[in-house]
């Protein structure tokens, strides 16, 4: 704990300062609508925390939870694919990459026409901002496994499925744990980002009707949530890291 302590406390430090300077400058300011300070926000979500807490967040999390878990089947499907044959890595590799040209914010209003307002279009735009770095970062899990190590269980008669179980899936969970750690925060924006663009319910349709009624703190208040269940679901998948590696040194 001490030592976690101490390693947590320059990000205190800096986060603090950090906080000084935007309270400063929003006194200065004067114009709340504008550049809330971080007082007025939290009470904001203080004062909001009802339709927050148990309308808005669960249907933002409902989202999240839906979209990333799509994206993570569908990553380690195509990472695993992409592993077995060279030929479907060099049709589909491509492709990967070409749906992250596609702008989210043009795409998502279209998926609101297509599927209404419902859950489905924003699952769509998580699932398209999420799935991307669950993929190549798996599929870079394989590849960093060593060919000499294949080889000698090929030579000790190992078969492909003995490898994938114990070579190729070891070395590859350090991958699937900072995959999973850096689609959270993405699966977290998208989802925002659909809410914003079309919906009845959500973190981001809640601080777009507060930015039409010009309340600043009201904008930033659902950020700030969306932000702290970010980190929160993040150290959840840190502490799952650190149970299911024990051998990693790092860790």
């Amino acid at each position: 704990m001490k030592n976690n302590a101490k390693a947590n406390l320059p990000a205190a430090i800096l986060l603090f300062a950090l906080l000084i300077i935007w309270q400063a400058a929003a006194m200065h300011m004067n114009a709340a609508y504008i550049l809330p300070s971080p007082i007025q926000i939290v009470k904001k979500l203080w004062d909001l925390r009802v339709p927050l807490f148990k309308a808005h967040l669960p249907a933002t999390m409902e989202v999240v939870t839906v979209g990333l878990t799509i994206s993570i089947v569908l990553g380690l499907v195509l990472a695993v694919i992409m592993d077995m044959s060279e030929t479907v890595e060099k049709a589909i590799y491509p492709l990967v990459i070409a749906s992250q040209t596609i702008p989210t914010t043009a795409l998502a209003p279209l998926f609101v026409l297509w599927f209404g307002y419902g859950i489905w279009s924003k699952v769509l735009v998580t699932v398209l901002m999420t799935f991307f770095p669950i993929t190549i970062t798996v599929f870079d899990g394989f590849k960093s496994v060593k060919t000499e190590m294949t080889e000698l269980m090929q030579t000790f008669g190992a078969d492909k499925k003995q490898i994938f179980l114990k070579l190729k899936l070891p070395a590859v969970l350090p991958y699937f744990f900072s995959a999973i750690k850096m689609a959270i925060p993405i699966s977290i924006i998208g989802a925002a980002i659909g809410e914003w663009l079309g919906a009845q319910s959500g973190l981001g349709y809640f601080s777009r009707r507060m930015m039409t009624q010009l309340d600043g703190a009201g904008v930033f208040a659902p950020i700030l949530l969306l932000s702290i269940a970010a980190m929160v679901l993040v150290a959840i998948v840190g502490v799952f890291e650190k149970k299911l590696i024990r051998w990693r040194k790092d860790l």
